[in-house]
């Protein structure tokens, strides 16, 4: 990738303008206190061996150093995907971090799901780390990873609702306007994949200027992810660390029985529905850390590991 000159404090600046005007339409991802509680649970679930490994690549100054240079731990790294959409030379990246898998409403006819998509973003970046020689290619590709397992499981980079109004589908829920309780209790726009974006309001906060939010807080959001998701459900299969596609289906479900179940347009969420989506939102979040952390074990496992197999 061609190394681009330009000041990060200008492009900062055109993205905080750019991301103010497009806010109520366009939100990706979680936030990034989402993708750093994962990015928390799988560090401390990593085996020396693939430890010390993404600590080495996390090192390395790959392109655009003033982004990356702001995200050298693995927990910081989670959002460093999301931290290069002011950039056009990424531009081709973005349509990787979601799988729109249409399901109707009112209509039979579905839009083709696009094959460049977060499935195959993961299969092709761990392919990378499994084989590249090259350690800035392997680089890209860890911090691809760890973003992108994230991603995943936000039921709404899974889902995508069509129906009349909406015959492409409604962009993960983009599309779908909602009234929230803003911090200040007063009511704001919204839309519902910004809504799971921050875990129904209680994953931390980003800070001025989109800072991610600070690490101190991540490590109790995490823990309260964890409590009553044990990593020991056999539903989470961590020993086929490599299935994405199932991974996928997992959030479309959760998409279709639970994200649009009971929302109303234009209208505040019940309390209800606050609980249930807060249940599933953190119960995505651990086991998007438990198999980000079997999924990189499985690529650098311990050499006693290996003896074993």
């Amino acid at each position: 990738m061609k190394n681009h000159r330009f000041s990060f404090k200008s492009a900062l600046s055109i993205v905080v303008v750019f991301v103010i005007l497009c806010a109520p339409s366009i939100s990706l991802g979680w936030g990034a206190g989402g993708h750093m509680m994962t990015a928390h649970i799988a560090f401390n679930r990593l085996n020396p061996t693939a430890r010390a490994k993404v600590i080495e690549l996390l090192a390395i100054q790959i392109n655009p150093a003033a982004v990356t240079s702001k995200s050298t731990n693995f927990v910081n790294a989670s959002h460093w995907a999301d931290d290069l959409r002011p950039f056009p030379e990424f531009d081709s990246f973005k349509p990787l971090h979601f799988i729109d898998k249409p399901f109707p409403t009112d209509r039979p006819n579905l839009p083709a799901i696009d094959p460049h998509n977060i499935v195959k973003a993961l299969d092709d970046n761990v392919e990378i780390l499994k084989t590249s020689t090259d350690k800035n290619a392997q680089a890209q590709a860890l911090r691809f990873v760890i973003h992108f397992v994230g991603d995943i499981h936000q039921p709404l980079h899974c889902t995508a609702r069509v129906s009349d109004a909406n015959p492409h589908g409604d962009q993960g829920g983009n599309l779908v306007k909602i009234k929230i309780v803003g911090p200040d209790g007063q009511l704001k726009d919204s839309n519902l994949h910004s809504y799971w974006d921050g875990g129904i309001g209680a994953f931390p906060r980003s800070g001025p200027n989109f800072a991610p939010p600070p690490l101190s807080s991540i490590a109790p959001a995490a823990n309260r992810a964890r409590k009553g998701n044990p990593a020991t459900n056999p539903a989470l299969k961590l020993k086929d660390p490599f299935n994405f596609d199932a991974w996928a289906d997992e959030s479309f479900k959760i998409g279709q029985t639970v994200v649009y179940k009971g929302i109303q347009s234009g209208k505040v969420p019940t309390t209800g529905y606050n609980q249930r989506a807060l249940r599933v939102a953190r119960q995505r979040v651990a086991w998007g850390g438990y198999r980000l952390a079997a999924l990189l074990n499985a690529i650098w496992p311990n050499s006693a590991d290996t003896a074993r197999r």
